[in-house]
């Protein structure tokens, strides 16, 4: 068995200038078996045929919130309602799990300064870390777990993939090397133009978690909906780390 988890951000990682409305950085992944992802891209597509007659109609988060390039169907309320309940609906459906991390900035600033450890890379680790605890708690054969992540540049590509040897090489703080790679870890950059349906659904799970972290007090229905997906340890979102 095989397992993919796809990965994507909200947020700026930067620490230079914070933008208060948005202050934390979120990297969400979303991981399931061969067969899961094939049930949730014939869900999406289904989607995407209905409304669009095209497969080829990226959902990204940003353009579905504020009804730009194709979604501006959506500024008909009908059509609005229709789109969120079969979008919903598939979410809700499809079995896949969320292991996310937000690093609060100001907070991180606070504790550590404005050092040169990258905060996409921190977040990352703490996503490989909660990936290996969640696999072991399967049970299942598992021959390989293929992270894949969007594109953002070849300097910070091949950044990120240095990052993620290492990792391989040394383990976490709680993760021993061997532990980590009896799954056979590997990673991919993909473009948002490939119109990868996992990578689609990391990027709508992440704004709402994002959000959440900054205000749990505010309505999130999107939230609502992705809660149930959280990596859990009893009660406790494992899957959900917030940083520090």
């Amino acid at each position: 068995m095989r397992y993919y988890i796809f990965i994507d951000e909200s947020g700026d990682h930067g620490l230079k200038n914070l933008d208060p409305s948005f202050p934390n950085f979120g990297l969400c992944g979303v991981i399931m078996s061969e067969d899961q992802y094939k049930a949730l891209k014939e869900d999406f597509n289904s989607i995407k045929t209905h409304f669009w007659e095209d497969k080829k109609v990226i959902f990204h988060s940003r353009d579905i919130r504020k009804c730009n390039k194709e979604f501006k169907i959506l500024l008909n309320n009908e059509v609005k309602a229709e789109f969120y309940s079969l979008l919903d609906g598939a979410m809700e459906k499809n079995d896949f799990t969320v292991i996310s991390s937000v690093i609060k900035k100001e907070e991180y600033i606070r504790k550590y300064g404005k050092l040169k450890t990258d905060v996409y890379e921190i977040a990352l680790s703490f996503i490989v870390e909660r990936s290996v605890f969640y696999l072991d708690s399967l049970g299942e054969e598992i021959s390989k777990l293929f992270f894949i992540i969007e594109q953002r540049g070849k300097k910070e590509d091949a950044k990120l993939r240095s990052h993620f040897e290492s990792l391989k090489q040394v383990g976490t703080y709680y993760v021993s090397p061997e532990r980590l790679n009896k799954y056979n870890f590997d990673i991919t950059f993909r473009d948002k133009s490939n119109n990868v349906n996992g990578l689609q659904l990391a990027d709508l799970v992440a704004y709402p978690i994002v959000r959440y972290i900054g205000d749990k007090t505010r309505a999130n229905p999107a939230f609502d909906i992705i809660r149930p997906k959280i990596y859990c340890k009893g009660s406790k979102l494992y899957g959900l780390k917030e940083f520090p």
